[in-house]
């Protein structure tokens, strides 16, 4: 049986920045969207925001949904990851709560795109998908009789 990995991640706009997390892995230091696993008690959304406030200290819901990308890792590792988008009026200051991360960075989008460092291609299509300014509604993935409050 196939079991991917499901994953969320956020892209967070602000100023024409946009937030990402620097987390030190094999002895470089990667940039990623606030990003992470979906746990067994949450919705995607629910999760979105967990990891959101987890990595940065940034409390916000996720307000539409970007893009679902089925990909492989570079390991073989498949993924299943879900992109959500969250406009904020201003850059907020941020606090890592998840002792994996390093420091958060508010950076334009021309340097997350161009950088060599990315956890994965993922980071800069996610950036790429939030530039084509298409969205849609967080009703798109509504959990469907969902016993968790």
């Amino acid at each position: 049986m196939f079991k991917p990995h499901v994953t969320v991640a956020c892209v967070v706009q602000a100023d024409n920045h946009f937030l990402v997390v620097e987390e030190p892995i094999n002895g470089k230091h990667l940039w990623n969207q606030p990003a992470g696993h979906l746990e067994a008690d949450e919705t995607l959304q629910q999760a979105a925001r967990r990891e959101l406030w987890e990595e940065t200290g940034v409390d916000a819901e996720p307000q539409s949904f970007l893009q679902l990308h089925q990909w492989i890792a570079p390991d073989g590792t498949p993924f299943l990851r879900f992109c959500f988008a969250i406009d904020l009026t201003e850059r907020v200051a941020t606090q890592p709560h998840d002792s994996d991360i390093e420091r958060c960075l508010w950076l334009p989008a021309g340097r997350i795109l161009q950088a060599a460092n990315l956890r994965s291609p993922l980071v800069a299509e996610s950036i790429r998908c939030y530039q084509r300014n298409q969205r849609y509604p967080l009703s798109l993935l509504a959990a469907f009789n969902w016993p968790h409050h």
